[in-house]
């Protein structure tokens, strides 16, 4: 007995067949797909590595421009706080030098206040800077011919230092200034002041000398003669009293 197949049952059935998958080999062989899939993998793992590569070169050069940049910073602030250090040594080193001045100016204008020690005829003494600076322009005016400045510059020194050191040869030149303004009256007052106060001073007997030349160029040959006389008895062995023996002949 024969079995019948509906015709729906069999267009049923074509159609299951027709919607089942084919075999691979159907669309290549399999040597060739698992040699694309290799090849696939292979590029992939190629791209893979080259992007890494990549990343870390683009990485490396960032980090490497980056400490670039930094040092190229430290390199500029190094060169600023040289110069800073520079300026502040040269002012460091002119505020020295300014200080060193300053104490070598005050130091040289208080020596100048005090007083300094100097040698006159033999004798050590301290004067006074002011006193110094006075008896020294008197001397100046005397030394240059100007009699009558230096018979002024000379009495005030007397008057104002009477104690100085100087005083007995400011006497002593304040007469020869007087005698050379052919004064013979106040060159005898100060020369006989040199006699009375300074009766050993070097200049003394010459301070007699010219006492007796005044008195002749004031025509009192009484007063000449004594004193020359008071001279040779006063200062033997002087070239004063030499001149005035000479002059004692030439009076009698």
């Amino acid at each position: 007995m024969k079995t019948l197949v509906s015709p729906a049952l069999a267009a049923a059935c074509l159609a299951a067949a027709s919607l089942a998958p084919l075999p691979a080999h159907a669309l290549f062989g399999d040597d060739e797909a698992r040699k694309a899939i290799i090849d696939l993998r292979t590029k992939v793992e190629a791209n893979q590595k080259e992007n890494a590569a990549q990343l870390d070169s683009k990485a490396s050069q960032k980090s490497v421009l980056e400490l670039a940049n930094q040092n190229e910073q430290l390199r500029q602030e190094i060169a600023k706080l040289r110069g800073q250090v520079e300026v502040l040594t040269n002012e460091l080193a002119n505020a020295q030098q300014r200080q060193k001045d300053f104490y070598v100016d005050l130091d040289n204008r208080l020596r100048k206040l005090e007083p300094q020690r100097v040698t006159v005829d033999g004798k050590e003494i301290s004067v006074d800077p002011a006193e110094q600076k006075s008896y020294d322009a008197a001397m100046a005016a005397f030394n240059g011919g100007d009699y009558k400045s230096a018979a002024a510059a000379l009495a005030d020194f007397v008057k104002r230092w009477p104690q100085s050191g100087y005083v007995a040869n400011a006497q002593y030149m304040l007469g020869n200034s007087y005698y050379a303004l052919r004064d013979y009256r106040n060159a005898i007052t100060a020369h006989q002041a040199i006699v009375k106060n300074f009766p050993d001073h070097p200049k003394a007997a010459d301070a007699m000398l010219t006492i007796a030349t005044c008195q002749l160029e004031l025509k009192d040959r009484a007063a000449t003669k004594k004193t020359l006389e008071s001279l040779v008895a006063k200062y033997p062995g002087t070239e004063a009293a030499q001149t005035a023996k000479e002059r004692l002949a030439i009076l009698k």
